[in-house]
């Protein structure tokens, strides 16, 4: 997923009138104001109430569902490759929201906080902060890129990590 796919999707959901956050590493990339590794897909939390206008508006620019473990996630590809990694969010009144998990004792949660604001390519996007995205990189063995990513929050941020 390129940059200026990143956009194109933004722009597309944004046209529908549905919220979404991207999560994963153009997140991160949108957090550091810069693109510092390829990325395979596009990672993207959205209200779960508003899923039906996500699938229309996603359906119409040729996506389609190819993995589907909701509650927790699915995911939407186009038939040029592109794939968008999909994350149902609950929301309540107080603007925190929780995602389902592989253990529903153990819900994702997301506080307020961190919704936040981002970058790709010089455009403001909605993401997700960097303590979010660091509870997110823990209880698993990383990967290179989950390193790469790790070490750039740190950097960035100065922010502890798991690893």
């Amino acid at each position: 997923m390129t940059a200026d796919g990143v956009l194109l999707v933004l722009a597309l959901l944004r046209r529908a009138r549905v919220e979404v956050w991207v999560g994963g590493g153009w997140g991160i990339d949108a957090l550091l104001g810069a693109q510092t590794r390829g990325h395979r897909d596009l990672d993207l939390m959205h209200r779960q109430d508003q899923e039906p206008a996500v699938l229309a508006a996603l359906a119409a620019e040729g996506f389609a569902e190819t993995l589907d473990r909701r509650p927790i996630r699915f995911v939407m590809a186009a038939p040029d490759g592109r794939e968008i990694d999909l994350h149902p969010l609950v929301f309540s009144a107080d603007g925190s929201a929780v995602q389902a998990s592989p253990d529903p004792e153990r819900p994702f949660v997301y506080p307020p906080a961190c919704f936040v604001t981002g970058t790709v390519r010089g455009t403001p996007v909605p993401c997700l902060s960097a303590e979010q995205q660091v509870y997110f990189h823990q209880g698993y063995e990383p990967t290179e890129r989950d390193l790469h990513d790790m070490a750039r929050l740190r950097g960035a941020f100065g922010i502890a990590t798991h690893f």
